[in-house]
């Protein structure tokens, strides 16, 4: 699975939103209503506070950091969406029995490099660059090689026959270990006159066989990114969100007939 993701992910033509994919995310929490609070959060611990009916009730004391200093709240469900580890999500689980288990696991540093230019179809073997069709390019381990892969990035608006867009300026997505030198992209662009640089963690460092984390870390406590230990992507973050969100439904409302269902594989291909 993760290959097939990692391949899926360097390929051009990829379905993409204008203005940028961080519109499904703005677009959900708009139609949601959810309230949004921009801050790092620092710590989680339960608490005991009287309920509506004065009954004493288990709710969780979320620490975090805004621009006005340091500020808590309660709530009865908390959801982390977001890699748990000292250089990642560095949150604090306080005062939690059993307690909370640490994911020490790594991400692998991804160097993604946005080029508008005109590719050397050359370096790749290709003197003649009107024989050179290709749309994307992998490689494969190799010391020597500077590049992971290379892919056209295509318009969100049709611009008709993608076979000619390579041998004309077009945006290119370079993966690398490593920012690019100007030597290395000379080597890689004949001529070029845009290049934005993104440093990220991608994904995790993986290591088969993979032991992924738990969805539930408490009781109410629901972890979504350890589903990256099996693939990494935003639509594996969906996916992953869906059954925290329907977990965390059925085991508030005690519909425990709707959890870990025996048949569920079945009643999945009737509605399918």
């Amino acid at each position: 699975l993760v290959g097939a993701v990692s391949l899926a992910g360097v390929e051009s033509g990829l379905w993409s939103v204008k203005g940028g994919n961080k519109l499904v995310c703005t677009g959900l929490l708009s139609a949601s209503k959810a309230e949004v609070i921009p801050a790092t959060v620092l710590s989680i611990e339960p608490k005991i506070r009287p309920g509506p009916t004065g009954d004493p009730v288990k709710l969780y004391q979320v620490t975090y950091n805004t621009s006005s200093g340091l500020t808590s709240d309660t709530y009865d469900i908390v959801v982390i969406a977001a890699p748990l580890g000292r250089k990642m999500a560095n949150i604090t689980f306080k005062n939690f029995d059993p307690p909370v288990p640490e994911f020490p696991n790594p991400y692998h540093q991804t160097v993604t490099t946005l080029v508008h230019g005109r590719i050397n179809a050359s370096f790749f073997g290709y003197q003649n660059p009107s024989t050179f069709h290709f749309g994307a390019i992998f490689t494969m381990e190799n010391p020597k090689l500077f590049i992971n892969s290379l892919g056209v990035v295509s318009p969100v608006e049709d611009v008709g026959d993608e076979g000619k867009l390579p041998l004309e300026s077009a945006v290119w997505k370079v993966f690398s270990k490593e920012v690019l030198t100007k030597e290395q992209l000379r080597l890689l662009f004949s001529s070029y006159d845009s290049v934005t640089v993104k440093t990220w963690l991608a994904y995790p460092h993986y290591s088969p066989p993979e032991k992924c984390p738990p969805i539930v870390l408490h009781d109410r406590i629901y972890y979504l990114n350890g589903i990256e230990r099996a693939a990494s992507a935003m639509e594996m973050s969906a996916i992953a969100a869906k059954n925290a969100a329907l977990l965390a439904y059925h085991q508030w409302h005690g519909n425990t007939n709707r959890i870990d269902q025996e048949d569920l594989h079945e009643k999945l291909k009737t509605e399918l």
